[in-house]
């Protein structure tokens, strides 16, 4: 199988996440916030969100909206990517960025315990 179908997963899974951090972080900070972290949120995912702008509803709060774009990319990868690199079964295994790393954390605490 080629490696581009897992770096496709990657880039995705990133945006995703990118997605549910800014969501998250925005709990604690405005986004015109000068908090670096922030920031770089912000910068990364407004252009995504801007793309995602036709098919947001207006009436979400603006806590939602990131929430809202990453629920698409996690569908995709949920029921896309599994067919594309044929597993027969849906689950978190067929995220191979999660899979990736739940095995480093796994890894990392079998050794320190």
């Amino acid at each position: 199988m080629s490696p581009w179908i897992y770096y496709f997963d990657y880039i995705l899974g990133t945006i995703m996440w990118t997605l549910i951090g800014r969501s998250a972080m925005s709990l604690f900070q405005r986004e015109d916030s000068n908090f670096f972290f922030m920031k770089i949120f912000v910068k990364f995912t407004d252009p995504i969100l801007r793309i995602f702008k036709i098919i947001t509803p207006s009436f979400l709060i603006p806590i939602f909206v990131p929430l809202y774009v990453a629920w698409f990319f996690y569908m995709f990868r949920f029921y896309f990517m599994p067919w594309v690199l044929g597993y027969s079964v849906m689950g978190m295994l067929s995220f191979p960025l999660e899979s990736e790393f739940t095995y480093f954390l796994t890894n990392l605490f079998k050794k320190q315990f």
